[in-house]
């Protein structure tokens, strides 16, 4: 039996609404934080191989098939994380099981130092992938924990800018590492952050309701939506909600475009403007700005549209467009001559990449209790690392034979229209439905 609940558009909000967010309090944005920090350093992790790899290509005579081949365990890894870790989040909660996925993904990526062939390297990829698959999930659990549907947008895109600004501090803070200290320094340093992370989630992280710092007025704006149905969707009944795989869909097409800037990039500035690891820094740091940036502009616009009156559905659906319209002159960036433009071509796709990412997650709370969310997550961020794992292998044989990437921008230019026409097809009305 289908139950559908908050199915009506969310009204604007109210004089009394916007103040009582004004004078609710600041506890909620600390969350926010450390979500941020989270993000900021899961990506620093994730991107340090991206960012070697010319070092360790020329050092270890690796192919792009074998570097192809490295890319794809950490995708395969997050895959089978993704399979169980949004039910075990929704069942231990999201402080522990926050804290199990940053401490696995944090050993790992130190563990990255002592390797020295393509299979060692491989499995330390393995080993970050699975701690990896549990951070979005975690995350946007947090967000709906601790944020009312109006504001969730906003901070899912502040936390996911961390994912910029982790990517933006790579560049800088890893070349410095390894020139001083060897690269394999740059893995131990970098992994090890996750662990002083974690010591500051178990110190300010609860549920609201649990936490004595508090006020009274923010923790009835924070639960000032519709009670949710607190129910556990199993995985068999997840997989035939059209609103599932509308979030599932969204990322499927889009989230491999993202791991192509994050693993493909500092090559593609290599390969195309002839750019040494150093002198890699200027670029890299323009086009995660423009990540960063938009991030928090696309969960900006939707949240603005609410609070101006707009319907949920209509806010999310036209902040998802103009990221999707965004995107598209990436297709130029392999054909230019000027380095500088198609550096700025990237900029603005990795960031309305990044502003599409806030809200085709925020989705997922919209249509999905509290309760549900991690799992929908968990099965939505699947889909795009099954399809990860396909780019990785389209992007290496592609490279090894042609040396180009305008196939690869040409289907990131794509693929976000292709993904917003499956969103509204199996989500016209952002309608939330439970089994």
């Amino acid at each position: 039996m289908l139950y559908l609940v908050n199915s009506h558009p969310i009204p604007a909000a109210s004089a009394e609404n916007t103040a009582g967010a004004g004078n609710a309090g600041h506890r909620r944005w600390v969350i926010c934080a450390l979500l941020f920090f989270a993000t900021t350093v899961n990506y620093m992790d994730r991107q340090v191989i991206g960012l070697l790899k010319p070092t360790l290509q020329l050092q270890f005579g690796w192919t792009e098939i074998g570097y192809s081949n490295i890319v794809f365990s950490f995708q395969l890894a997050y895959g089978v994380g993704l399979l169980f870790i949004g039910k075990l989040i929704d069942w231990i909660g999201t402080r522990k099981g926050f804290t199990l996925a940053v401490f696995i993904w944090s050993v790992a990526a130190s563990a990255h130092a002592a390797a020295s062939s393509i299979f060692q390297f491989a499995a330390a990829r393995f080993g970050l992938g699975l701690g990896e698959a549990g951070s979005f999930p975690a995350s946007i659990k947090a967000v709906a924990e601790w944020f009312p549907k109006r504001e969730r947008a906003l901070a899912t895109g502040i936390f996911n800018s961390g994912a910029n600004v982790g990517a933006l501090g790579t560049p800088l803070i890893v070349p410095w590492i390894t020139y001083h200290f060897g690269w394999r320094a740059a893995f131990i340093v970098t992994g090890s952050i996750g662990l002083l992370w974690i010591v500051a989630w178990l110190l300010l992280y609860d549920c609201p309701q649990e936490t004595q710092s508090i006020s009274p007025s923010e923790l009835a704006y924070i639960q000032s939506d519709s009670p949710d149905i607190n129910i556990e969707i199993p995985l068999r009944t997840l997989i035939r909600l059209r609103q599932a795989w509308a979030v599932g869909l969204g990322k499927f097409f889009t989230d491999p475009i993202w791991y192509v800037y994050l693993f493909w990039m500092p090559d593609f500035l290599s390969r195309n403007l002839k750019l040494n690891l150093q002198a890699m820094a200027l670029p890299l740091f323009v086009i995660y700005s423009g990540a960063s940036v938009g991030s928090i502009a696309g969960g900006w616009i939707s949240s603005s549209l609410l609070k101006h009156g707009w319907a949920l559905n209509s806010s999310r659906k036209i902040a998802l467009l103009i990221c999707a319209l965004a995107v598209t002159p990436i297709m130029l960036a392999a054909r230019t001559s000027n380095a500088w433009f198609a550096v700025a071509l990237v900029a603005l796709a990795a960031g309305a990449h990044q502003g599409w990412s806030a809200n085709i997650l925020t989705l997922a709370s919209d249509m999905f209790p509290r309760s549900a969310v991690a799992s929908v997550i968990a099965f939505s961020t699947l889909l795009g690392t099954i399809s990860g794992m396909f780019i990785a292998k389209v992007v290496g044989y592609t490279l090894q034979r042609t040396g180009s990437y305008f196939p690869v921008f040409l289907i990131a230019g794509l693929a976000y229209l292709v993904a917003l026409a499956f969103v509204q097809a199996l989500a016209p009305r952002l309608k939330p439905s439970l089994q």
